[in-house]
């Protein structure tokens, strides 16, 4: 069976699968680590005087609906994914906190956006680029649309980094290196940041590192490791049986007070000149 990163082919997916995504992209959104993390680099991109923002990859619209519940903002928002079911959930869950008056969302693909040049004051991809298959393409599409002057934050994990506890570090490494296949795309991509902004025509403004860890009792990757039961055995890379069985060994390092789960993630804040 070939293996495929499951985040990046949200518009083949069935909705069981689509529905563990929403799920893990809410829990996710919603854990105070990963929130102090987006609102940093918001925060420095300067977006609250932004009047139109462009956010791309939006998924279920964590990234928007952030920026639009910020008390200072006033201005309009587009979200656009590649998954009709991702754009719905973004659209519910919208409209469910009542930010849907400066919020829109379209169905599109990253890489090649049907929107004119310079179109927007500031641009922002939130967990993206890690799962496409050019994420340098997808840098030159911000910096095609942001506006002159105008602000692109990118913000993603360091997959290469991700490891989570075993008994026995040999058969952990495989198992990091299997969700690794599973779940992302470009596990490195992080670390070609500074490159690909460049090759853009964006210079780097700032950037911001973070370890993202549990140690002894999991909390953080709880829902991540969850969502692999059903997402994993997608990919090919595990048996439903085989991804089960590291779930529930995980869940029980938890427990015992045993478990360890860490990840970097950087973002990178830069101006298009």
């Amino acid at each position: 069976m070939s293996t495929f990163d499951v985040y990046g082919a949200t518009d083949k997916l069935n909705n069981t699968v689509l529905g563990a995504i929403v799920t893990r992209l809410e829990a996710r959104g919603k854990h105070r680590f990963f929130q102090k993390m987006m609102h940093e680099y918001l925060g420095t991109m300067d977006i609250d005087s932004a009047k139109t923002v462009l956010d791309l990859g939006c998924g279920t619209g964590v990234a928007t609906r952030g920026i639009a519940h910020r008390t200072n903002f006033s201005g309009m928002i587009l979200g656009i994914d590649i998954s009709p079911h991702l754009v719905a959930a973004a659209q519910r869950l919208t409209g469910e906190e009542a930010v849907e008056h400066n919020v829109e969302y379209r169905v599109g693909d990253t890489s090649n956006i049907d929107i004119e040049d310079q179109s927007f004051e500031a641009v922002v991809a939130h967990t993206l680029v890690s799962h496409v298959d050019d994420p340098g393409g997808v840098v030159k599409e911000a910096a095609r649309v942001v506006k002159q002057n105008g602000m692109v934050g990118i913000f993603d994990g360091d997959y290469a980094s991700l490891t989570l506890s075993n008994g026995d570090p040999r058969k952990g490494r495989e198992y990091d290196e299997a969700i690794n296949k599973a779940i992302i795309t470009n596990p490195r991509v992080m670390r070609q940041m500074p490159y690909l902004l460049r090759d853009a025509g964006l210079e780097l403004v700032t950037s911001f590192s973070y370890v993202l860890a549990d140690i002894g009792k999991a909390d953080f990757w709880v829902p991540a490791i969850k969502s692999f039961r059903k997402l994993i055995p997608q990919s090919g890379v595990m048996t439903a049986e085989q991804i089960d069985a590291w779930a529930d060994a995980r869940l029980k390092e938890s427990e015992e007070g045993v478990f360890f789960g860490a990840s970097n993630y950087y973002s990178y804040i830069a101006r298009r000149p």
